[in-house]
């Protein structure tokens, strides 16, 4: 199975990259392919003959995206139209990789495979027509992630996840303050990767996945276990956050949990060992 890599070097592009050690991968980033062109596709497919392609490219500041929707559509969306259209006509399966944000918040416990989109914000709206384009062609998996971080970093973020930006923080002389009421399930990409590649692997039935650490927490217990870990003692503030802050709309509830594989290890078990991993890598 030859897998061509898109956005490998993003936060869990790079961790799909690592988890496909020793098996034909083939990894681009964003000067190797544009996947809003369709030449650059074409080109692409044509040079490397794929079996699979996974898309992890995305225009994914949140906020960014209510201020430039149009680009934001353009990626998550359009650029999913053009791969899923390339990869039906040579037959190769789509991997496409989705977010929590899909979902608005108000189901109240967990989100399955079952459960249908309602995006809140143009980041969330534009991931979901994305996973439309992607389910309009048979050979394809729409996998699904939440609250994930990874060594690498999320590149939209100046190469940083929310772990190091508590980490940073706690450094500080400032306080720390973090939301109490958003709750999601946060997923090391490392432990995503391998189940993407389980799901490749194996040959699940097509369709879509929930790829998620087990459990959920809001994210002032997730900072609470980053220092824990870390052997740091500092206080954190909670707060309760709106559903709208600075004219974002964000879900307030979107952890994940799927109906159709076995559950991951948990988010605490999951985080530990990125805890471990950081401290050979730094």
């Amino acid at each position: 199975m030859k897998t061509l890599v898109i956005g490998a070097n993003g936060q869990l592009g790079t961790d799909i990259v690592r988890a496909f050690e020793g098996m034909d991968v083939i990894p681009l980033t964003h000067a190797d392919i544009e996947i809003t062109d369709p030449a650059s596709i074409s080109a692409a497919v044509s040079k490397y003959a794929p079996d699979v392609i996974i898309n992890t490219a995305a225009f994914d500041n949140v906020p960014e995206s209510e201020k430039r929707s149009e680009k934001a559509f353009h990626v998550n969306a359009d650029g999913v139209k053009l791969l899923a259209g390339i990869c039906n006509e040579a037959g190769i399966t789509l991997l496409q990789i989705s977010t929590d944000y899909v979902f608005d918040g108000s189901k109240r416990e967990p989100y399955t495979e079952e459960d249908l989109p309602a995006p809140l914000n143009v980041y969330g709206a534009s991931k979901a027509r994305g996973e439309l384009f992607a389910s309009s062609i048979e050979k394809h998996y729409i996998v699904r992630v939440s609250g994930i971080y990874g060594i690498t970093g999320c590149r939209g973020k100046g190469g940083r996840n929310f772990v190091e930006s508590i980490l940073k923080l706690a450094a500080g002389n400032s306080p720390l303050k973090v939301s109490s009421n958003i709750i999601t399930s946060p997923t090391y990409t490392l432990d995503a990767a391998c189940e993407i590649r389980r799901i490749l692997v194996e040959r699940l039935p097509y369709g879509i996945y929930h790829v998620a650490n087990s459990g959920l927490c809001s994210w002032h217990e997730f900072a609470r276990e980053i220092l824990a870990l870390g052997g740091i003692s500092k206080d954190i503030e909670a707060v309760e956050e709106l559903a709208e802050a600075a004219g974002v709309k964000r879900p307030l509830y979107s952890p994940l949990i799927s109906i159709r594989v076995e559950p991951m290890r948990p988010w605490k078990e999951a985080l530990a060992a990125y805890m471990k991993e950081r401290e050979t890598t730094n």
